[in-house]
């Protein structure tokens, strides 16, 4: 593991831009979970799984941003706890959130007798149980930063070239059997081997902190110039897929089929996660001029973005209580008030939450 804590750029207290960019990231996984069934919905507000939507854009934020705050809080170990304690602090952190991950998105299939228990043996639960529901946000987040672990403290180069080496991994074993395999399961967020592909927003997350920490009036140019490339590049490859034909522009539905070169989410394909990642640096670009420089902060995002965690796990909840008596095929004026219910509820619980001084992490 490289280790640069002696040398390493720092901040000191919290990054407003990044308290921000979180919040706006929770208040966005809000609107589209809850409004992508209904009809009347823009499609670019929903998941497809054959293009990159706005919808598509927010989980990578969420991997930006531990990116980010992973790097800031283990070279923060590192100097007062040293290699080992630091590394074992990240993965108390990783496996407690798989344990919570595994609790909350449930295992695949089931068994209703002790005959089929009996019948479907260790190996066949190992081969059907992990297949899907259990490989959401909070198990991706958790085998991403077990992954990259042995280079989040090292030098930019390091961690590129770790980014781009899992990248490639992904798209060879895509092109051996994965892609099939997870699509037609179907998959969710990449399935078991997504965490190769979120390896990229979540290190382009560390070198955003770098930046920051860095600071300086090229910050904002280096930000942006870095998402300009990266998402270039991923339209770029994306265009491999079409066979001759310039693929459509992200945020619009594709004419080729799909291959593992399209933008999913479903697949964790490599096109996806690379603009996703841009996309990610120029929405905390505005979080930097927004919150830093111009001392823009809304409340909104304060209060969401300190709770994270809680207002992942409360929100389904919150949409189940509410969605019922919200038929798919409802008229646009019953959809927003349900909309306006759906968030103030979860406000509330949040609100209530940051009010009291309770700040529920792992």
């Amino acid at each position: 593991m490289g280790n640069e804590a002696a040398s390493s750029p720092s901040v000191q207290g919290r990054i407003t831009s990044l308290d921000q960019f979180r919040g706006y990231t929770v208040v966005g996984m809000l609107f589209v979970n809850y409004l992508g069934d209904f009809h009347s919905v823009p499609a670019v507000f929903r998941h497809h799984n054959t293009y990159c939507s706005y919808a598509d854009t927010i989980m990578p934020q969420f991997f930006f941003a531990v990116g980010f705050a992973y790097r800031l809080t283990f070279l923060r170990r590192l100097r007062t706890v040293g290699l080992l304690g630091a590394t074992a602090a990240a993965l108390r952190r990783n496996f407690g959130l798989i344990l919570l991950g595994l609790v909350f998105h449930h295992l695949d299939g089931g068994v209703k007798t002790w005959a089929e228990l009996r019948a479907l043996g260790t190996a066949g639960f190992l081969a059907t149980a992990f297949q899907r529901e259990p490989f959401q946000t909070l198990i991706h987040i958790a085998l991403t930063s077990i992954w990259i672990l042995p280079v989040i403290a090292a030098r930019p180069t390091v961690r590129v070239v770790f980014l781009i080496a899992s990248g490639a991994l992904h798209l060879w074993l895509s092109q051996r059997f994965y892609f099939d395999w997870v699509w037609t399961r179907p998959g969710i967020d990449g399935g078991p081997l997504g965490f190769l592909t979120w390896t990229i927003p979540t290190l382009v997350g560390s070198l955003a902190y770098d930046a920051v920490a860095k600071g300086g009036e090229a910050l904002l140019r280096r930000l942006l110039l870095w998402s300009a490339l990266l998402m270039g590049l991923a339209y770029a490859l994306s265009c491999l897929g079409g066979g001759g034909t310039i693929a459509a522009l992200p945020f619009f539905a594709p004419e080729s089929p799909v291959n593992l070169w399209t933008m999913s989410q479903r697949t964790g394909s490599l096109t996806y996660l690379t603009f996703s990642a841009g996309f990610s640096l120029a929405v905390y670009a505005g979080f930097v001029v927004l919150s830093d420089r111009h001392e823009i902060r809304p409340a909104l995002f304060r209060t969401f973005g300190q709770n994270a965690l809680v207002a992942y796990i409360l929100h389904p909840i919150v949409a189940t209580s509410i969605k019922p008596y919200v038929p798919l095929d409802s008229p646009g004026w019953y959809i927003l008030a349900s909309v306006l219910l759906y968030f103030a509820v979860n406000w509330l619980f949040i609100r209530s939450l940051e009010k009291n001084g309770v700040f529920i992490k792992l």
